[in-house]
């Protein structure tokens, strides 16, 4: 169906009003929404009364007030620090990285696989000794670098608790 002068008076009606275009597809007959958009753009209706669909109020329930501190100058109390509850943390190791007696070659299944140097360059070997008993990787050296402890999980106190909630108020 074509665009007669009275269907695009209409469409310029509607558009004014508010209406999708899909709408005015739909109380035009004939027409799909995109053609109703191509019309629109071709007379230039770049603006509306209204918006299409009116954007709703998202209700939002009001934060409750903040208790209001005592006295401004008065210090705040600092939690004591539990030294006990955390182990110091585990030096890591270092290993004299001296060049090793393997290369990609000559490297064995019972040997260490630690990478020593830099892949590109033509001195690249594998540290070569004997790795651990539990058939892992690495020599006992390398294996103490590698695989280090698992840290132990903070435990949540009193005085951890309370500066957690803190945040939230």
């Amino acid at each position: 169906m074509g665009w007669t002068d009275e269907r695009v008076e209409l469409l310029k009606k509607l558009w004014q009003d508010g209406l999708s275009a899909s709408q005015i597809a739909k109380q035009l007959g004939g027409v799909t929404r995109n053609a109703v958009i191509g019309k629109v753009h071709r007379l230039g209706l770049s603006g509306r009364a209204t918006p299409s669909k009116p954007q709703r109020t998202v209700f939002k329930a009001p934060r409750p007030a903040r208790p209001a501190q005592a006295s401004p100058s008065a210090p705040r109390r600092i939690a004591e620090p539990v030294s006990a509850a955390h182990p110091a943390p585990t030096p890591v190791r270092y290993v004299d990285e001296t060049p090793g007696t393997a290369t990609v070659l000559t490297l064995g299944a019972h040997m260490c696989k630690w990478p020593i140097g830099d892949p590109s360059l033509d001195n690249f070997t594998f540290c070569g000794r004997r790795s651990e008993e539990q058939g892992g990787p690495y020599c006992h050296e390398h294996a103490m670098v590698a695989y280090q402890p698992a840290q132990s999980k903070k435990k949540s106190g009193a005085v951890e608790l309370a500066r957690s909630l803190r945040r939230y108020i």
